[in-house]
């Protein structure tokens, strides 16, 4: 073939969710029955009333080039949920709107990162934060975070790995994969931490605020420490609070000059994201919250269910969840030992594949989130659906030898 490929693109590795989501898919396709608790994408319908608004806007005729940066009934509706949730303040100049979460942080780090910049992402981590700031040469920079601390980010971690060439530091609570929450104290002792480093930007991602349990809260960085307001942004979306994935839809508030900058990014790369993608959005914002504690609710009862029984399952452990719709177990005590098929499972990859391919079960290896051996299991299925899988790694794991 001729012409050459980029080097950045020969080093990026393909997101291991997608890699496990695609083998499962191959074995449906040869007639398997597989359980796929491999993406996090939500079981339920999007409201009926997010549906018919973007049914209107189509007949209104809202099919034309949308503003870069967002139409202004979706930035207005972004700010009444800023200030109505967070207790934050964004003008619409301080806001944009992307296709999905990831343009937003995509934009960001182009906006910022140069060659030799450092990026801290707490480990266990969404698998594109490294992978995007890599692509534009800086190099992640990882902080640990502990089981026994239910995998919060701690500030002693996290001083101990920032240094003069950190540009972002990203901030993921409620977390995926581990759906660990950080308290209010947590955020305040980050903050101070960070108040050392006035030339480093912060990332909070906020995407899973909503689905918190027994009683936790979700704290956004800027409003516990608003002195560190012009260097945060605040990225959120409606994917998973509202079951809208597909609609491809994220925002974020932050510094008019840096929204501005990401914004040209966007204006280079895609333009501005669907109109009638953005009045739905706009509706489910403004809409009643009582869907939405209906799903946190229905996540939460399931997440108890999974975790109980995979606590019973000998060789694995896991922390009970504070949010998100994930659980993380871990698998240290499996390994070692050999499949019914005789795989030797030395690694977390080892034993997700194999869980996949005898027991058919996609889960995704911790090692792809940077913390190993755990697996991540998606919850945003069916309790009966979930029955069944808990069941199958319960036999799985016991025919090992």
């Amino acid at each position: 073939m001729a012409g050459h490929f980029s080097r950045r693109l020969q080093t990026l590795p393909p997101p291991a969710t997608i890699e496990m989501a695609r083998r499962a898919r191959a074995l449906r396709a040869e007639g398997q029955e597989i359980i796929s608790l491999a993406l996090g994408e939500p079981d339920f319908a999007t409201p009926p009333a997010v549906v018919e608004a973007a049914h209107q806007a189509a007949l209104n005729g809202q099919t034309k080039y949308p503003p870069v940066d967002g139409t202004p009934a979706l930035k207005a509706a972004v700010a009444r949920k800023f200030g109505r949730e967070n207790n934050l303040i964004y003008q619409p100049s301080e806001i944009m709107v992307s296709n999905g979460g990831k343009q937003v942080i995509f934009n960001a780090f182009m906006a910022t990162l140069n060659e030799g910049d450092e990026v801290v992402v707490p480990v266990p981590y969404w698998v594109s934060y490294p992978l995007i700031a890599s692509m534009f040469g800086a190099a992640p920079v990882y902080a640990r975070c502990h089981e026994e601390d239910g995998f919060r980010l701690k500030a002693a971690e996290l001083s101990r790995v920032m240094t003069s060439r950190t540009r972002w530091v990203v901030l993921n609570f409620p977390n995926n994969p581990t759906g660990a929450v950080c308290s209010r104290q947590d955020m305040e002792e980050i903050a101070e931490v960070l108040r050392r480093y006035p030339d480093v930007w912060i990332l909070s991602d906020e995407i899973y605020e909503h689905l918190v349990f027994d009683g936790m809260q979700s704290y956004s960085i800027a409003a516990v420490a608003p002195d560190l307001k012009e260097r945060v942004v605040t990225l959120n979306g409606v994917s998973k609070a509202y079951a809208m994935t597909g609609w491809r839809v994220g925002f974020a508030g932050g510094p008019q000059a840096l929204i501005a900058a990401m914004s040209a990014v966007q204006g280079n790369a895609t333009s501005g994201v669907c109109a009638i993608a953005q009045a739905a959005a706009a509706a489910a914002l403004d809409g009643p919250a009582d869907l939405v504690q209906h799903m946190a609710k229905t996540y939460s009862r399931r997440r108890t269910m999974v975790v109980e029984a995979l606590r019973q399952i000998p060789g694995v452990t896991c922390a009970m969840p504070e949010g998100a719709f994930y659980a993380y177990p871990g698998i240290a005590g499996c390994l070692g030992r050999k499949t019914a098929a005789g795989r030797l499972l030395e690694t977390d990859r080892d034993f997700a594949i194999a869980l996949l391919e005898e027991a058919h079960v996609a889960t995704v290896p911790g090692s792809a989130f940077g913390l190993a051996p755990y697996l991540r299991l998606s919850c945003a299925t069916s309790e009966v659906i979930l029955e069944d899988a808990c069941s199958r790694i319960r036999e799985f794991v016991k025919n090992c030898h």
